[in-house]
């Protein structure tokens, strides 16, 4: 018997270690004999993570798909796995070491340290993998893997190796974004872009052999203009044709640039001359290549003006050497203004790029790197989403994806840490490279390169966790070994991500992967057919969570409140294709309702005696009501298969939602109540066998969404007799189901409720008052209907009388039913006149709502200027409005005509 009130909190932690302990996820469990193979690989969360709303929407819809396709019967694999988050995890020892008082990272050394965090992963490392438990994720976790463990390490050795000897991993000295804190390149997708309020200097530069004559630059970062090596002009700009071939003289290092002629020159910006710094800003580093400019590097690895021997060759003042960038910053200005060469300021709003975990504003800077050769390896993934071979859903992603591919740079994969893996790269003293997998193999090189053994130093970077987690489909399978689930589950089906990755992650798997990944024709195979693009996870008025903004709303928290089934029925409810997802707390507080809802009507079903019948057949009821729920199922069932293999989910949860609430709770059960006290053994018999078989059905067909409530119901009402778990349990494929006869008759009685009810809400009729209803026109076939089930009608339209009569009543509001007209005089419960001006007052502050809102979306300068999800907001709000003003405007009518 169920419990009358359903404990989320008791129920999960119990269903959970069951699953586990009984293998219930491991790769194959429950799969047909000779089953086809679905595989989702776990973009693997950092090591040092905890559970956010962007990975519980992330690992619910990887979890839905693979809980489904494991009841469709497939081998199914959810390869789990962390990574190693090589800034994040540094960062968070280093804290520790810091907090207790013990020796730096620098104090003990490199490999001191990294034993250190190791101890440290042991210890407190892969907390997220726990909280993904709770959120009920149903991953092989025999199989997890680490991006730092030894088969995945020994995977990224032989992938850099053949890379370099293929001539494809190379070492350049280029532009990278410079952390000054951390002392360590970093990835865009780790640099923040801050709104910020600053200043754009315009200098004067002299023109060299014209006395009084300058040429005017802005700038919003006066230090760089130590490193300036030219001056860019448009060269169809008429004020400067004449200076382009020229030089000028750089004030304060006296250096003679010239002036060169660049499309990159704005006329339309600024004075239209724009000072080039190739080796301090990313657009002038393009610039300097196509003109051949020298690249003069200004700052140290603190981003302090370098000092030196270095400095006195690019001319920089002593009294500049060593200063911090700022400082330095606000002695040449003052130099400027001194010189009168500082021809205005002008306040300016630019976006300053930060380190998202430093918090210190990122320098582009020029430093010897290893790169990647991203241009060659992006063709064939450029191909494989050209011929469809890998699908972007939804579709509009591609175009992202093109976009950023046709226009690849290299790819930095060098990091000056401690933590990841070391590039297998060995120098001599005269700078040879030698590129191995092993010391041993490096010195074996270098000794047939040199005729004698000699000394190697190891480069002391490490690379790119993206390097790493490029290899996660096929390294996580065992490759480079060849292994049984390499062969069975690779090429893998669907990845599910966030747009905010697929450049960085999902690029670099499709290039990684068809480079070394080939069928037995030597075919390269792409990692997965289907990249699955969710949505944001907003807060309620639409904006992103942040912590500065104290919007940010903790899964965990709700898990702990409403359950682990009513935040994923929420998130899925929610996630349309293409559209974000405005979440609140009540929300998942209505989906924990609609849990407690499924609950309380499977316990009133079991008090009412529905239990299952092994020997019941759906396709044999008889009963007009079971035909119709049985046939309402079926359909649903299919509803949902079709909208989950689209992935679709919101439409999914949409149809169970409202088969459960709507149909099955509202109507069915109902319907059946006479039934279940009635007379009839047999058609109780019946009846009861019909509900428990549509509550196994609900279970099934639940169950990827709401995997907790669902096997508790599952195994309270009998279904571990025959299956075993739900989770192993067969997905409900009820074909040839249903009756057009039953759902005629009960849709027509449902349909006459429905249009009473609506009366009564939009009339405000007393909920106490019953009134009577007078059916007009009817033919046959409806007046034995409403005879037929008069006492449900009645009941449950909380009528007075229900008859069939071709008499008018004076005073009634009506509307159609099918062929008939519904008749209802309320005059004597309701005061029509009074009624009426109720609406036609509710009406017209509808009509100036909506004025006010068209006004709004009419003015192009809101559109142009208000956040997305405030333009959004006030569309759905006119939408509701418009749509209320329809039903007031066709309630008026009737009490028009009633009065």
């Amino acid at each position: 018997m169920l419990d009358k009130h359903y404990d989320p909190a008791a129920v999960e932690r119990r269903i959970y270690e069951a699953w586990e302990q009984g293998g219930a996820f491991k790769a194959g469990a429950g799969a047909k004999p000779g089953a086809e193979t679905f595989c989702i690989v776990i973009p693997p969360p950092n090591v040092t993570g905890n559970l956010h709303m962007g990975h519980a929407l992330n690992n619910t819809l990887q979890d839905i798909l693979i809980r489904f396709k494991r009841m469709q019967g497939l081998d199914v694999l959810w390869q789990p796995g962390t990574d190693h988050a090589g800034i994040a995890t540094q960062m968070v020892v280093e804290r520790q070491l810091a907090e207790r008082g013990e020796p730096t990272r620098w104090d003990m050394g490199r490999d001191a340290f990294v034993e250190r965090i190791w101890q440290w992963k042991a210890q407190s490392g892969g907390a997220i993998i726990n909280q993904l438990k709770r959120l009920g994720a149903s991953c092989d976790w025999s199989r997890e893997r680490f991006t730092m463990d030894e088969g995945l390490s020994a995977a990224v050795l032989k992938v850099f190796v053949q890379l370099y000897k293929e001539g494809l991993i190379y070492k350049d000295k280029r532009l990278v974004n410079w952390d000054p804190k951390l002392l360590t390149a970093i990835s865009d997708l780790e640099v923040q872009q801050v709104e910020t309020k600053g200043h754009l200097w315009h200098f004067r530069y002299p023109v060299e052999g014209q006395e009084g004559r300058y040429l005017t630059v802005a700038t919003t970062r006066p230090e760089t203009m130590l490193g300036d090596t030219a001056v860019a002009v448009h060269p169809e700009d008429e004020r400067y044709k004449d200076l382009i071939g020229k030089h000028l003289l750089l004030p304060i290092v006296n250096r003679r640039i010239p002036v060169v002629a660049d499309e990159h020159a704005d006329p339309e910006t600024g004075s239209g001359a724009v000072k080039i710094t190739p080796a301090h800003d990313f657009n002038d580093f393009e610039v300097g290549k196509r003109h051949d400019l020298p690249q003069i590097n200004v700052f140290d690895q603190y981003a302090k003006i370098i000092a030196g021997r270095d400095a006195q060759l690019a001319g920089i003042p002593s009294e500049l050497q060593g200063l911090d960038r700022f400082e330095a910053r606000k002695k040449i200005v003052a130099w400027f203004e001194e010189a009168g060469l500082l021809e205005k300021v002008d306040d300016h709003t630019l976006m300053l790029p930060y380190g998202d975990r430093s918090n210190v504003v990122i320098e582009p800077w020029l430093t010897d790197q290893w790169y990647v050769d991203a241009a060659t390896l992006a063709k064939p993934a450029i191909a494989a989403v050209e011929t469809g071979e890998t699908a972007f859903v939804p579709k509009t992603w591609e175009k992202t994806y093109f976009e950023w591919m046709r226009n690849i740079q290299p790819w930095c994969i060098s990091r000056q840490l401690w933590w990841g893996h070391q590039i297998p790269a060995w120098y001599a003293s005269d700078g040879h490279i030698f590129v191995e997998e092993t010391e041993a193999e490096a010195r074996a090189a270098a000794e047939v390169h040199f005729g004698k053994p000699v000394e190697l130093k190891r480069d002391p970077d490490v690379l790119d966790t993206w390097f790493s987690s490029a290899l996660w489909p096929f390294s996580t399978l065992g490759w480079p070994e060849e292994t049984p689930e390499l062969a069975r589950y690779y090429k893998t089906d669907v990845l599910i991500t966030g747009f905010d990755i697929i450049f960085f992650w999902v690029a670099r798997m499709m290039m990684f992967g068809m480079h070394f990944m080939k069928d037995d024709k030597n075919v390269p195979e792409v990692p997965f057919h289907t990249v699955y693009i969710h949505a944001l996870v907003r807060d309620e008025k639409g904006q992103k969570m942040s912590k500065s903004k104290g919007n940010v709303i903790d899964p965990l928290t709700l898990i702990d409140q409403y359950g682990a089934d009513a935040l994923r029925f929420t998130l899925t409810a929610m996630a349309a294709q293409g559209r974000d997802i405005k979440l609140s707390t009540g929300r998942v507080e209505g989906y924990r309702n609609f849990t407690t809802k499924l609950w309380n009507a499977v316990r009133f079903a079991e008090m009412n005696g529905c239990a299952r019948d092994p020997g019941f057949d759906p396709a044999k009821v008889e009963g007009t009501l079971n035909r119709w729920i049985v046939g309402e199922t079926a359909r649903t069932a299919d509803a949902v298969t079709q909208a989950l293999d689209a992935y679709r989910f919101n439409e999914a949860a949409g149809a169970i939602y409202r088969f459960v609430w709507n149909v099955f709770c509202d109507w069915f059960l109902e319907f059946a109540k006479p039934v279940f006290s009635g007379a009839d053994e047999a058609a109780q018999a019946e009846t009861r066998a019909t509900a428990a078989w549509v509550i196994d059905r609900i279970c099934r067909m639940a169950h990827p969404i709401m995997p907790f409530v669902t096997e508790e119901i599952w195994g309270l009402t009998g279904g571990t007799q025959a299956e075993g778990w739900l989770v192993h349990a067969a997905w409900p494929e009820d074909k040839g189901l249903g009756d057009k006869d039953a759902d005629a008759e009960i849709g027509w009685v449902i349909r006459l409720i429905e249009g009473v009810r609506s009366v009564r809400a939009e009339m405000n009729v007393p909920a106490g008052a019953k009134i009577p209803l007078t059916l007009k026109g009817a033919g046959a076939e409806a007046a034995a209907r409403l005879d037929r089930h008069r006492d449900l009608i009645l009941r449950l339209a909380r009528l007075e009388s229900a008859e069939v009569s071709e008499e008018d009543t004076p005073g009634a509001v009506r509307f159609v039913h099918d062929e008939a007209t519904v008749l209802l005089p309320i005059g004597d419960v309701v005061d029509l006149k009074a009624e009426r001006a109720r609406l036609e007052k509710d009406l017209k502050k509808l009509d100036g709502e909506i004025r006010g809102l068209d006004a709004k979306l009419s003015n192009e300068k809101f559109l142009a200027n208000a956040p997305e999800e405030v333009v959004e907001e006030n569309r759905e709000r006119k939408a509701e409005a418009e749509a209320r003003k329809a039903k007031l405007a066709d309630a008026i009518a009737q009490l028009a005509a009633a009065g």
